[in-house]
Formats: C-alpha cells, structure tokens, sequence
C-alpha cells in the first residue's frame, strides 16, 4: 500500500506542476501544502497500527479534502462543494467512530 499510495501520489504532484504553473506564488504554494498534506495522511492511513493512528489518519484525509476540494473558495461552486464534502465527511466519521465502539 506504500507503494501505491506514494506512487499515485507522485504522478499527481507531477500532473499539478502543469496545472498550477500559471497561478501566483502564493496559491501554488498553498495548493501544494494541502496536497503534501494529504499525502502525509494518507501515509498516516494506511500505515497505522491501530485505531488511533488509522483514525488521526482518516481525520487528516478529510481534512486535506475539504481543503483541496474548496481550494477556490472565490467561486461559489468550489465553496458549495467543499462545505458537501466537510458534510460528507463528518457521516463517514461517525460511522468509522461506530465501528471502531462495535469492534470492541
């Protein structure tokens, strides 16, 4: 799973040069911390040992997808579908939360 993930990871950091090349400094500067982020937790993800760490990990994703997902939060569109996912996002936990209690 390493392998994917940093492989898939880094063929989308490749293809974002390309597509972030015209943007100011700034904006590709934050664009690339929320995908290095997301990639660092999904490492957290699929590397964790237990719940805990498996759960920070899911947070993180989550987290790091609202950002990417609402990244142009002046258009009205990326903000409406950033707030979706956050919505999205927060069912997933509470079922990921209620399956880690019905384990136990």
């Amino acid at each position: 799973m390493i392998l994917i993930v940093t492989g898939i990871g880094s063929l989308i950091h490749v293809y974002s040069t390309a597509y972030m090349h015209e943007e100011r400094d700034a904006e590709y500067a934050r664009y690339f911390s929320y995908l290095n982020l997301f990639a660092t937790f999904m490492l957290v993800l699929v590397l964790g040992a237990n719940f805990l760490v498996l759960f920070v990990g899911w947070e993180g994703v989550g987290l790091c997808s609202y950002l990417l997902i609402g990244f142009w939060y002046q258009k009205k569109s990326a903000s409406d579908a950033g707030k979706k996912a956050f919505i999205v996002n927060r069912i997933g936990d509470f079922a990921f939360v209620l399956g880690v209690l019905l384990t136990f």
